[in-house]
C-alpha cells in the first residue's frame, strides 16, 4: 500500500508499507525514500533504527526498555500481519514512564503514525515486519 503524505521537513514519514505474505516472510516499510525489510523503530525525528529481529514471540522487556529511552509521548506498536497484544509486564518501562502505547497490526500502525506525525506529536512507531 502506497501512502501520499504531506512532507514535513526534518520529520520521518512512512511513505509505503508492503505486508508480509505467503510468498515472503518479511514485509517492507518505506520511511521517506528508504526501504526497510526488518523490524524497525521509527521516531518522529532522528534515525530509523533496526529493532527486534525474532518476531512477536521473541519480544522481551529489553525491547521496550530501548523504546522508552527514545522518550516518545506515545508508541504505536505494529504487531505484524496480525493483531497481537503484548503482555503488560514486557511494557513495564513504558508504563512506568507514562508513555502511552497503542497496539495494532503493522499496516494500521503505519497509517496511525503518519496521522500523529502530521499533528506534530512526538510519536514512535515500533514495527514488526514478520508474517507472524
Amino acid at each position: 500500500m502506497k501512502f501520499q503524505p504531506d512532507t514535513i521537513e526534518g520529520v520521518n514519514v512512512i511513505t509505503r508499507y508492503d505486508a508480509a505474505g505467503p510468498a515472503q516472510v518479511q514485509g517492507c516499510v518505506w520511511v521517506g525514500a528508504t526501504p526497510f525489510t526488518h523490524s524497525v523503530l521509527v521516531p518522529w525525528t532522528g534515525l530509523v533504527e533496526p529493532w527486534q529481529r525474532g518476531g512477536f514471540a521473541a519480544l522481551a522487556a529489553a525491547d521496550f526498555e530501548r523504546v522508552a529511552t527514545l522518550a516518545p509521548e506515545v508508541v504505536i506498536f505494529g504487531s505484524g500481519a496480525r493483531l497481537h497484544f503484548v503482555p503488560a509486564a514486557l511494557m513495564r518501562a513504558l508504563i512506568e514512564r507514562g508513555i502511552g502505547v497503542e497496539t495494532m497490526d503493522t499496516g494500521a500502525a503505519c497509517r496511525t503514525y503518519n496521522v500523529l506525525v502530521a499533528e506534530r506529536r512526538p510519536v514512535l512507531a515500533a514495527l514488526l515486519l514478520s508474517a507472524e
